[in-house]
């Protein structure tokens, strides 16, 4: 694929993290001809590394990495994120942010291109926005999630909604996933536990928040996934009610919503929205969706939709994602919409 006659080149900055190695598997799907290079913040030599089956060389970030590029992905910290985007924009880039790092900038948008398309159907609009913005903040699993949910119920005007989502440890990267792993099995052996990522016991438990020497707090990044779900929603419909809290589950968020709308629909046709909205329902004697059953898929899984017992109006949803192919399947989405409009502009 090309833009304007000139090869299509992606930078994936953070290409050795959990979310990195994602986007990569999921690009390399969705373009196929793309040229690929990868640098990481945390190498000072090259690294070999493993790339969808193959061995690519991961690089560390210099002064002219960004030369050549079109798009430029940030998959690493948040703070480095900061440091390097101006680079990455003076040699002609666009930036997609994963990071979070990159909010509130004048020149950055946040984006769910399948929300964002189901919002504008509901609104009459069928232009395509023209981009002005050269950094695209692509956001959480569960704000993507939340978002889509709203975007989906919209047409029924729900008088409220409220989302409990269950958050995995790869949440906190590789330093959460071996937590996680040494806390487990220090209690099996009855020994003491160490926890400098979460300061707090994670393993055989439910927490609503971290200790005190935890660098990223519980109900920090439930702020950071409501106020980007209502950044996205801007006034279009109402926002959710979030909370957010911490289980001993290694991959994939959990979720569980209640929603009451207006005029009483049949949970079929809840279920045909949502299906619409990009949600899979299992097929007749399929199991229920798990947090195991989610993982490596690029849809959000639901269990039926539930009415509640004492209110007619409210119904319940269960569902199940994979945090991190969600992740870098909206910002794969986002790299696609910026082509698409790109190539319109230049035909």
């Amino acid at each position: 694929m090309a833009v304007s006659g000139k090869p299509l080149r992606f930078v994936i900055v953070g290409a050795t993290t959990l979310r990195g190695k994602e986007l990569l598997d999921v690009l390399k799907d969705r373009f196929p001809s793309a040229e690929f290079k990868l640098l990481d913040e945390e190498i000072s030599a090259l690294l070999l590394t493993d790339a969808g089956g193959e061995p690519a060389v991961v690089q560390h970030v210099e002064e002219e990495s960004f030369e050549g590029a079109h798009l430029v992905f940030f998959c690493g910290s948040a703070n480095f994120a900061r440091d390097r985007v101006d680079a990455a924009l003076r040699d002609g880039a666009k930036v997609i942010d994963l990071t979070g790092g990159l909010r509130g900038r004048a020149d950055a948008k946040l984006w769910i291109p399948a929300a964002d398309a189901i919002l504008a159907a509901s609104s009459g609009i069928e232009e395509v926005e023209k981009l002005t913005q050269t950094v695209l903040n692509s956001t959480s699993a569960p704000a993507v999630i939340a978002s889509t949910l709203a975007a989906a119920l919209s047409g029924w005007k729900p008088a409220r909604m409220n989302i409990v989502f269950l958050q995995p440890v790869s949440e906190r990267g590789r330093e959460g996933i071996e937590e996680l792993e040494k806390q487990t099995a220090g209690l099996l052996s009855f020994q003491p536990i160490a926890q400098p990522v979460f300061d707090a016991q994670v393993a055989f438990n439910v927490l609503d928040g971290f200790g005190e020497n935890s660098a990223v707090q519980l109900e920090s990044s439930r702020g950071e996934i409501a106020r980007d779900v209502a950044v996205f929603l801007n006034g279009r419909t109402q926002a959710p009610a979030i909370k957010l809290l911490q289980v001993p589950v290694f991959h994939s968020y959990a979720f569980t919503a209640f929603a009451e709308l207006p005029g009483a629909p049949e949970p079929a046709d809840i279920e045909e929205s949502l299906t619409a909205a990009g949600f899979q329902f299992p097929s007749d004697g399929e199991a229920r969706p798990s947090v195991i059953s989610a993982a490596g898929e690029s849809q959000p899984l639901m269990g039926r939709v539930e009415r509640d017992p004492n209110h007619w109006h409210g119904y319940w949803f269960w569902g199940v994602v994979d945090n991190l192919r969600l992740s870098a399947e909206n910002a794969a989405a986002i790299a696609q919409q910026i082509l698409t409009i790109e190539d319109e502009e230049a035909s």
